[in-house]
């Protein structure tokens, strides 16, 4: 049996919400120094990452590494705890606040991805939820972390998985979507 259709997408009717708009003086020149510096296979120190991240507004702990070809959206919604590791080819798309714990690591090519739009809405207005990362949280390499999750403390989401609600505290977990398949114990 055919389903038949209720409505249809007109994507002339979608709106940018300001905040995300490419238009203010900050945002466009975000996206120059992400571009030439963040995003690029050139190996700027950490150092230097972590001041202009802060300059933007981001709140970034010490002893955090960054690694080329990282994207990040809008850095004055980041907060960065100690010691984080932030790999190769990672993407923070945070729309809205995004918080990673301290002792955290994000592996290569990890998307924290805090957007999406709502299918059912004819204008395909997005959507957004933050993402909070605790402490000694790791995601795994190619893993995506989707709007709104949260990953307690020392969670962990295995290589190419899906987070699409909550990880509890010292578990793995892996697939997609991401299902608990042990528990994390750390030796002594």
């Amino acid at each position: 049996m055919e389903k038949t259709l209720q409505g249809s997408v007109d994507l002339s009717r979608y709106e940018h919400q300001p905040q995300y708009s490419s238009r203010s003086w900050k945002n466009r020149m975000w996206y120059f120094v992400n571009w030439a510096v963040f995003n690029t296979t050139f190996p700027f120190p950490s150092g230097l990452k972590c001041r202009l991240l802060r300059f933007f507004g981001a709140k970034i702990g010490t002893g955090v590494v960054l690694k080329p070809k990282i994207n990040i959206k809008f850095p004055w919604q980041l907060e960065i705890g100690d010691h984080v590791w932030i790999g190769e080819e990672v993407w923070i798309d945070n729309l809205v606040r995004v918080r990673i714990g301290s002792n955290s690591c994000l592996s290569q090519g990890a998307l924290l991805l805090c957007g999406n739009h709502d299918y059912k809405s004819p204008r395909f207005d997005l959507t957004a939820k933050p993402i909070t990362l605790a402490e000694g949280v790791w995601i795994g390499a190619k893993s995506v972390v989707c709007p709104g999750v949260t990953a307690a403390s020392h969670a962990v989401l295995a290589v190419g998985s899906v987070a699409t609600s909550d990880l509890d505290a010292y578990f793995v977990y892996q697939g997609n979507p991401a299902r608990k398949v042990r528990e994390r114990i750390i030796r002594p």
